[in-house]
């Protein structure tokens, strides 16, 4: 399959999708409205960056660079900093697997992801006290404490007795801003992963880690008409539905590339700028959880860095002291779709590569330390946070289930390895 003239590059070859600018490069060739595009600019936006510092830090004019306070100084020589770091990846970082719609973009992503790893490293040292205050910083609102919600206190259907609708509960559940988070989040899922019953998977295990840590947090102490007929049979289901319905879409559409320069006419042009936002081609996950006793772990870990990501983000919420309608949470989830989509595929190509030697990619390793630095925040800062203890019944649940599953894979394997004797 050739995109603008080139050839696909193979998915096993790590070495060609790490320099994807070389497989980018004889596109002004072909297109050359687009050409100026990946053309190296790193002297002149050098130039450029240094102009703009000049200006932003006040080096030809000392004076009035020093009339501010300390607090302000301080904020902006931070936010320089990032940014300056984030041009440098915007410009020399490793390329990854992913070309749209720019390489540069995900370039700058990786930037991203590394700023966040460092400033959670930097938060994980503070104390909790601290880290809270901390966050006005990037928010006015926050560093207030949060009022305690529960939406399990009244899981009646019918409320007679109430003044303004009898149906209150259903109406204040069907109107909460978490509606809207799963139907769009399972969505996203569903282009990141596309597998249906792994989706499942993932949305029955959030549901059963709700009611494992529903002690601890009052959002998840939900009524089952909440969790089970809301969340998994009509939100999550629906986003799912959608999900895989936009993967057949671009599954079952045939990419021939045509640069925009040579489009008949202007509505044309514009539907082939537009495209230039979707993926170059579209890649099958093949999971395969079944396919082995190690396969069934890789994807298995894949589910608890999933689940993990997901209650990381009500822990740091409550722990943060950070409101569901802020929008540091929007940050956060934005910033972790841009991370989660090249590592996806970066993972999948990691299972299906056959080498001996080989290793993942660098979105895997970074989603992978930011989420173990995320969980070490919520564990630290938690301490003390949660007097009720887990259940003895779900202790003895969970220590069930583990040990089950240690059992079925041991014995998995030994029959994997007997047929391999034979």
């Amino acid at each position: 399959m050739e995109l603008n003239g080139l050839k696909k590059v193979r998915r096993t070859d790590h070495s060609d999708q790490t320099n994807g600018d070389l497989a980018l490069a004889s596109v002004g060739d072909v297109d050359p409205w687009t050409a100026w595009a990946y053309r190296p600019r790193t002297i002149s936006l050098l130039l450029i960056g240094a102009c703009f510092l000049i200006w932003a830090s006040g080096a030809l004019d000392p004076e009035s660079s020093t009339s501010g306070d300390v607090v302000t100084s301080v904020k902006r020589g931070v936010w320089a900093m990032i940014a300056v770091f984030l041009g440098y990846c915007l410009l020399q970082a490793p390329s990854t697997i992913l070309i749209r719609p720019h390489p540069a973009i995900w370039r700058l992503v990786h930037g991203l992801a590394i700023v966040y790893l460092v400033a959670l490293t930097f938060l994980l040292f503070q104390k909790r006290d601290d880290a809270r205050q901390f966050m006005k910083f990037l928010h006015p609102d926050l560093g207030v404490e949060l009022p305690e919600r529960s939406y399990g206190a009244d899981c009646r259907f019918y409320v007679p007795d109430n003044p303004t609708s009898r149906f209150k509960n259903v109406w204040d559940t069907l109107f909460d801003e978490f509606v809207l988070a799963h139907i769009f989040g399972w969505w996203g899922k569903a282009i990141l992963i596309r597998n249906q019953p792994l989706l499942w998977v993932l949305s029955i295990g959030f549901e059963l880690m709700e009611f494992t840590f529903r002690h601890m947090l009052p959002n998840f102490n939900e009524c089952w008409w909440d969790s089970i007929v809301l969340d998994i049979l009509i939100c999550n289901w629906f986003g799912i539905w959608a999900g895989m319905h936009t993967v057949r879409y671009f599954d079952g559409k045939t990419y021939e590339w045509v640069g925009i320069s040579r489009q008949p006419n202007i509505i044309g042009r514009v539907i082939r700028t537009l495209g230039q936002f979707t993926p170059a081609q579209w890649d099958k996950d093949e999971w395969h959880p079944l396919l082995g006793p190690w396969r069934f772990i890789q994807v298995l870990s894949l589910c608890i860095v999933f689940l993990t990501i997901e209650l990381n983000t009500f822990f740091l919420k409550f722990c943060l002291w950070v409101p569901p309608r802020n929008p540091m949470i929007v940050y956060r989830l934005i910033l972790w779709w841009l991370i989660a989509i090249p590592t996806t595929r970066e993972y999948n190509s990691y299972l299906q590569d056959r080498k001996l030697a080989k290793k993942v990619g660098a979105f895997c390793w970074l989603s992978l330390a930011i989420c173990i630095v995320e969980l070490l925040i919520c564990i630290k800062f938690g301490h003390g946070l949660y007097p009720k203890p887990m259940p003895v019944w779900l202790v003895i649940l969970w220590t069930s289930v583990g040990i089950g599953l240690v059992i079925f894979l041991i014995l998995w394997s030994w029959k994997s390895l007997g047929r391999k004797r034979r």
